[in-house]
């Protein structure tokens, strides 16, 4: 007897998983080619770019400033095109940009250039931040799987781990200029994923009621603005940490010359960070989720400035790197929910708030660094900043009190 043929028309549970796990694989390697590679890279190679290439504390200075600007201009680009499938045309191109870029910085020790690379590299980090995070938040809610960003954004973590090992490998034996021509070699291994298998958006179509929001319309006018205004604070403690961690631990007496590696700290604590803030929010929800992280980052950011010691400040990068990645993707995650139809617009223009406080902190911080001597003060100016987004979140679970109780009567 003869066994009637199988249906071609549904995959199965066990090829739909494993196309669910591909498209979130791209995902990571875009996240480490275009933010771990061709953007945080420098972090690592700067006191080699300062010995070997001259490059002085003010262009050093100059540099992180343009590539903030980049990634702003690409945050804006993102924000102002609606299209799925053109989003999809600048995701591919951000690819390319972020390996030319990161080799490009060791083809030429022109000031001018560099800066100009490093504006177009933080363009690219656009790409994989909000192109790939919102494309792929997209498909897995058009696709029936639960819309989570957790495993998307362990690409952070692991773009730090990957470039600061990176660095310290070839550090010994290859100069400035060959170790970014390395590093962009080594931006192909993820480049290739991240291009074929993040798939071409399908054509906007509705999505199913149970995937789209609750309330059937868009969050309110206030509940956007305190979103926006709670990310500027989280944008202000992301980049202070980012900046100055490395230098003020390097100058502690058992970690001299090995502040370095304490990013690499940071990327083991930041990669398997979102899975545990994704499942704080499944049980608490994600602004409850998102208070709790801004309280654990104010402690990383509190402890540098209170005391010189060893265990404290390692507590305190590995807080910071087991925070910093769950705020971001508890509030991308947040917004694409909020957002459906098309995240990555909503997500591009909520970052932007997050983009002017990485290029205004910075170059406050330092002010006050230069004025006083010691980064004690910036982080204590940070930490507040940090308690501002509190009240911010705080409020916005008062406000949310109300709508659950109607919800349930």
């Amino acid at each position: 007897m003869s066994t009637p043929p199988s249906s071609p028309s549904a995959p199965s549970s066990g090829a739909r998983a494993a196309q669910r796990l591909r498209v979130l694989f791209a995902g990571i390697c875009a996240l480490i080619l275009t933010v771990g590679l061709a953007r945080f890279a420098y972090t690592p190679m700067l006191p080699i770019m300062h010995r070997e290439a001259g490059l002085s504390a003010v262009a050093a200075g100059w540099l992180a400033t343009f590539n903030y600007a980049g990634y702003i201009s690409g945050a804006i680009l993102a924000a102002s095109i609606g299209d799925l499938r053109q989003k999809f045309v600048m995701y591919r191109l951000g690819l390319v940009l972020a390996v030319l870029t990161t080799a490009g910085l060791g083809l030429t020790d022109n000031v001018v250039l560099w800066a100009v690379l490093r504006f177009v590299s933080g363009l690219s980090s656009a790409a994989g931040l909000l192109l790939a995070s919102g494309l792929a938040l997209n498909w897995l809610m058009r696709n029936g799987h639960r819309p989570e960003l957790g495993l998307h954004f362990t690409g952070l973590g692991l773009g730090i781990v990957v470039s600061g090992v990176a660095v310290a490998a070839m550090s010994g034996s290859l100069n400035w200029a060959q170790q970014w021509l390395g590093l962009g070699v080594l931006g192909l291994v993820f480049f290739v994923p991240a291009w074929i298998w993040l798939p071409r958006p399908a054509p906007a179509k509705p999505l199913q009621a149970s995937h789209a929001h609750a309330a059937g319309a868009a969050p309110a006018r206030r509940w956007m603005l305190l979103m926006v205004a709670m990310y500027f604070c989280a944008g202000f403690g992301y980049v202070i940490s980012a900046t100055f961690i490395v230098a003020i631990l390097d100058k502690l007496p058992f970690l001299a010359d090995k502040g370095g590696w304490v990013w690499v700290i940071v990327g083991l604590a930041a990669a398997p960070s979102s899975f545990a803030w994704d499942r704080i929010a499944r049980a608490r929800g994600e602004i409850a989720a998102l208070l709790l992280a801004f309280g654990l980052q104010t402690v990383s950011i509190v402890l540098p400035a209170l005391t010189a010691n060893l265990a404290l400040n390692l507590l305190s990068a590995v807080l910071y790197g087991g925070t910093f990645v769950g705020i971001v993707s508890l509030t991308l995650t947040l917004i694409g929910r909020r957002f459906p139809d098309n995240p990555a617009k909503a997500m591009a223009r909520l970052t932007l708030s997050y983009g002017v406080s990485q290029m205004a902190a910075p170059a406050l911080a330092g002010y006050i660094a230069a004025s006083t001597g010691s980064y004690r003060g910036a982080l204590m100016l940070t930490a507040a900043v940090m308690l501002l987004g509190m009240a911010l979140l705080w409020t916005m679970l008062r406000d949310a009190q109300p709508n659950a109780a109607s919800a349930r009567t």
